[in-house]
């Protein structure tokens, strides 16, 4: 069979054809802009990948520094430019902005806030129209995300009303500043507010160096029935309330007493005494109680209030604002809230603690009521389940706002109370006790817990008791208590003057023009600030009447209400303010400030030294200057050896944020430093040098390198 030839195979080579493919674009991310990266951090995360969050840090535009910036000629136009050193941010934000779907503005929800979404929509060339501002008092999942559901348009009332106030504090600033530097000393300044409060710390001042202390006395009576003791306190005579005035008076009194003879009980009266809780925090009350109770200053309580606002990480719940914005004066509070923390305290202690009705406070006539008060955004995140996730102020300022807010919702604790007139040939003598029944919101709340029991014995009308002993005692009126911060906030406050805003930085302003100083928390005018206030007196009797600032707070309140044009309240108040310029010019003449001779000669060319007034205080400069420029720090020796050195001795020196430290004289050659005073001798231990530290009962004598430690016994 023949052999069949082989077939040459044959492959068909496949033709693909290569399709166009169009690369899809990105869909464009709509741009969110806040103030601060940590509040653009926390939002972010909410919103998700369809939104890109930046910061703006703060103002972008603003009036100039360098001269008045608003055209008083024009219906006080400002010529606002951009904030030196924001080139590079506003350069980012436009191009993202070009590049964005939509652009929303979630700036702060005040004033200043719509203020800053107003510039901010200005350099982006965004139409005015446009639904662009986003709001929320409260940075949480569904706070922010249902606040993006309902977008509007920037509140122009809003922005006028912040326009008004920074146009009037530039006029009254930038026409008297320079008055002061022609007439005292440049750095000098003078703003609305600030220059109320200066004034009412020279007014305590001079009525406490005015006052003149007045006598009078009070007599304690040691009693006792049966084996129980008590005291009562001398009332008045043939019971008509007596004062004693003198000792004088005291021994007419006594001289009325038989030892001999019984008191009788003519009187006992038992009721039950309610302790009704605090309201809610406003941005002045927060200051306050967390000026008295953990004794931070202003500017910190609102500096870690911000943090606590706008976000913490908390673990496995993510970022999130633990705390509502915290510059407000309403005590409002949502029904959300209020719902969530009565079931909240049903569940933690029971029915009869949570408050059927809870009371509302009354709103100030000054108030806005723009936001609620500040209060926890969860009642569910107490601060013991926070506390691994706050530093230690985080958590004392959050434990304080939580159980303030927590309290305010629970009922008043009850307690009882007893009165018992005490009666021997028509003398009088009152008792009175009280004994807590029911704790209430004293459970949670307990800086609100002063009162301590101190129940009186089982006394009738008609009893018989002993009078044991009478301890006359003189006293002497006190003078009025010079401001803390947490009192002079108050008294602003309560005369209407500024806003929850401007107590901060019109305490920090007064203190850093030294005008004023802060001795054991209580502030006292130096000799600069009486200065300058008796300027403002003479020229400026307007800018220090507590009315007419309240009136012009009422103004800006209108403004932003839309019922007032900002530019007719400032023209209103230019008018007659520039005519009192002119007349302090042409009157005031050139005062100067005297130096004191320091008692010691300069180190550089022996001519005597002076003591000179500065910007921070007092210091030693050469008489000579400017031929010679030794300049030298007063610095106070506390009569102790250096213990490291043994040659120079311990001064008391302050560091750059005004805190007291102790050093060596010998500085640089010694390094020693401590924050605690040394004593003056070593530890019998160790032979360490030792400490006074301050103690919640005074102070002890302590050694920082061990644990001995003694008690100083207070005077």
């Amino acid at each position: 069979m023949p052999k069949t030839p082989a077939t040459k195979k044959t492959t068909t080579k496949k033709t693909t054809t290569k399709k166009k493919t169009t690369k899809r674009k990105a869909p464009k991310k709509n741009l969110v802009i806040v103030e601060s990266p940590s509040k653009a951090k926390t939002i972010g995360k909410y919103l998700g990948s369809r939104y890109k969050v930046v910061a703006s840090v703060g103002h972008i535009r603003d009036l100039p520094k360098s001269k008045m910036g608003i055209d008083v000629e024009n219906n006080y136009d400002p010529h606002y430019i951009s904030i030196r050193g924001k080139g590079p941010i506003i350069k980012e934000l436009k191009k993202e902005a070009k590049k964005a779907a939509n652009v929303y503005l979630a700036s702060d929800p005040d004033r200043e806030g719509e203020a800053i979404a107003w510039h901010l929509s200005h350099l982006l060339g965004l139409n005015p129209e446009d639904k662009n501002r986003v709001i929320f008092n409260e940075i949480t999942k569904d706070a922010v995300k249902n606040a993006f559901k309902t977008p509007r348009k920037i509140d122009m009332d809003l922005v006028d009303a912040q326009q008004a106030r920074r146009i009037l504090d530039r006029l009254v600033g930038y026409s008297i500043s320079p008055l002061l530097w022609s007439k005292i000393k440049k750095g000098l300044s003078a703003g609305r507010v600030q220059s109320i409060a200066l004034n009412l710390i020279i007014k305590r001042e001079n009525e406490i160096k005015k006052f003149q202390p007045e006598e009078y006395w009070t007599i304690t009576g040691s009693f006792k029935k049966g084996r129980s003791k008590f005291e009562a306190d001398f009332w008045g005579v043939n019971n008509k309330k007596l004062a004693l005035e003198n000792n004088e008076a005291v021994q007419k009194v006594m001289q009325k007493i038989d030892p001999q003879k019984p008191f009788n009980i003519t009187k006992v009266t038992r009721k039950e005494r309610k302790s009704q809780p605090g309201l809610p925090f406003t941005t002045s009350t927060l200051q306050q109680v967390a000026s008295n109770v953990l004794k931070f200053r202003t500017q910190k309580t609102m500096m870690v209030a911000q943090q606590l606002y706008e976000g913490i990480n908390i673990g496995r719940g993510g970022t999130v604002g633990l705390i509502t914005y915290m510059r407000t004066d309403s005590t409002r509070v949502s029904n959300v809230a209020q719902a969530e923390a009565h079931q909240f305290i049903v569940d933690q202690y029971g029915e009869n603690y949570a408050a059927a009705s809870v009371r509302q406070g009354k709103l100030a006539e000054s108030a806005q009521d723009a936001h609620e008060a500040i209060r926890p955004t969860s009642t569910l995140r107490t601060p013991e389940s926070l506390e691994k996730y706050l530093t230690k102020d985080q958590l004392r300022l959050y434990s304080l706002i939580w159980s303030r807010f927590v309290a305010a919702q629970m009922k008043p604790a009850l307690y009882d109370t007893m009165s018992v007139d005490l009666e021997q040939n028509n003398v009088q003598y009152r008792a009175t006790g009280s004994k807590l029944k029911f704790l209430g919101f004293t459970k949670v709340y307990k800086v609100q817990t002063k009162a301590k029991d101190n129940m009186l014995p089982d006394l009738n009308e008609g009893d018989e008791v002993v009078l044991k002993e009478s301890a006359p005692r003189q006293h002497f009126t006190a003078p009025p208590a010079r401001y803390t911060e947490a009192t002079l906030i108050k008294t602003l406050e309560g005369n209407g003057v500024g806003r929850p805003s401007t107590y901060a930085p019109t305490l920090s302003t007064i203190q850093k023009r030294y005008y004023v100083k802060l001795t054991a928390r209580k502030f006292e005018p130096t000799e600069l600030g009486e200065i300058v206030n008796n300027i403002m007196e003479d020229c400026f009797p307007d800018i220090l009447n507590v009315d007419f600032t309240a009136h012009l707070e009422g103004e800006l309140d209108n403004i932003e209400a839309g019922k007032l044009e900002w530019v007719e309240v400032v023209d209103r108040f230019y008018q007659p303010f520039a005519k009192e310029v002119i007349s302090a010019e042409n009157k005031l003449a050139k005062i100067k400030i005297k130096d004191e001779p320091a008692g010691i000669d300069c180190e550089v060319c022996g001519a005597p030294m002076v003591i000179k007034l500065g910007r921070y205080g007092k210091f030693y400069a050469c008489s000579r200057f400017p031929d010679c420029r030794h300049t030298k720090a007063i610095i106070k020796e506390i009569g102790v050896t250096c213990p490291l050195c043994h040659k120079g001795n311990v001064v008391e020196r302050k560091s750059k944020k005004n805190r007291i430290f102790y050093g060596c004289s010998n500085y640089p050659e010694c390094e020693f430093v401590s924050w605690d005073r040394p004593v003056g001798r070593n530890c019998p231990k160790c032979d360490h040098y030792l400490v006074y530290k301050k103690t919640k009962k005074g102070q002890e004598v302590v050694c920082p390198n061990g644990d001995y430690q003694e008690v100083v016994e207070n005077s």
